[in-house]
């Protein structure tokens, strides 16, 4: 985020460059800073006559240049924004010559989304030199919920801890989901609010008791009753509940439970570094590692794999919920 502060700062003091390659896996922080450019260089008098979006599986690399070429009408500067830029892979290399000796009046934005130009080439050491290269890479899982509550943060927001997680259980890795999702909340909550685990379920509709999470925490406590409970519930809201989400998340938990085992530091500290998770998760090891040995670790994995082959059609064509329901009576007893 501190990369993306200092472009936004920069054009913001009239430091602009002729040239922003932005490009990487994460869509997010690439959108957010050509949104800045497209409403920040040029005044809205400039724009009608000197701002041009363009879609690079609509066009040629000729187009952009000769675009780019040319002089802005009555204002200082040109924008041209190229978006899908990837689809531009196979002929991008030509874009060379201009990024060579780019138009000085032109601020030429590459959208080059879930890819990276090679930086080998030579066509990124152009782009370096003479304008600028924002990478931006995807968050792994357990960083979303620090970007989270940053993100509130700055906006005068705190949140706790079930809240932030659930929003990664459900949501994932995707930061323009999880955006858009912060966004309802900050409309309907007023500043300074301290968003729980019922915000979310009562504006986003993610269930706050009826969740992996939750199932999660059940299973390692062997509470038979609540993974009934949960497992009904999602029986009955399959698609807010697929199937291969569960079992993902049961194996990655089970997976992280073998180490846990394996650990000779089983401090809080240690462990959540070790098994890669929030310091909140830890009590939940430390209780599953007691109602599951090494031994019933191994046996479930192999459970799960079973069942990720039937929730693909593999063998006996089950139900769903018959799958889920079969595969939790065998983890916990």
């Amino acid at each position: 985020m501190s990369d993306v502060a200092k472009i936004v700062s920069d054009i913001g003091n009239g430091i602009v460059k002729p040239i922003y390659l932005l490009m990487g896996e994460e869509p997010y922080y690439i959108d957010k800073i050509s949104e800045y450019i497209e409403n920040n260089i040029l005044t809205e008098e400039e724009r009608g006559f000197n701002q041009m979006v363009m879609y690079g599986r609509d066009i040629e690399i000729s187009d952009i240049i000769d675009n780019a070429k040319r002089f802005p009408m009555m204002a200082e500067k040109q924008v041209i924004v190229v978006k899908e830029a990837q689809d531009l892979s196979g002929t991008i290399e030509n874009l060379l010559s201009y990024a060579q000796n780019p138009q000085p009046s032109t601020v030429l934005v590459l959208c080059y989304k879930y890819k990276k130009i090679d930086k080998r080439k030579a066509l990124y050491k152009a782009i370096q030199k003479s304008g600028l290269v924002f990478e931006s890479n995807k968050l792994y899982e357990n960083q979303v919920a620090d970007w989270i509550r940053r993100v509130l943060s700055g906006k005068k927001y705190d949140i706790d801890t079930k809240a932030t997680l659930m929003l990664v259980e459900f949501l994932g890795t995707d930061l323009s989901k999880i955006s858009n999702e912060l966004d309802k909340l900050i409309v309907v909550l007023p500043k300074g609010t301290k968003i729980t685990a019922k915000d979310i379920e009562e504006n986003i509709g993610i269930s706050k008791d009826y969740n992996n999470f939750e199932l999660r925490k059940a299973v390692g406590e062997r509470d038979v009753l609540r993974v009934n409970q949960i497992i009904n519930y999602f029986a009955q809201n399959q698609k807010a509940n697929p199937l291969i989400m569960t079992i993902s998340l049961l194996n990655s938990f089970f997976t992280q439970l073998l180490i846990y085992h394996s650990l000779n530091d089983k401090s809080k500290a240690s462990v959540a570094k070790a098994l890669g998770v929030n310091p909140f998760f830890v009590s939940d090891y430390t209780v599953a590692a007691k109602n599951y040995p090494m031994r019933k670790v191994s046996q479930v994995i192999g459970l799960l794999r079973d069942a990720d082959v039937k929730s693909k059609g593999v063998g006996a064509n089950l139900p769903a919920k018959d799958i889920l329901k079969e595969l939790l009576f065998k983890i916990i007893h």
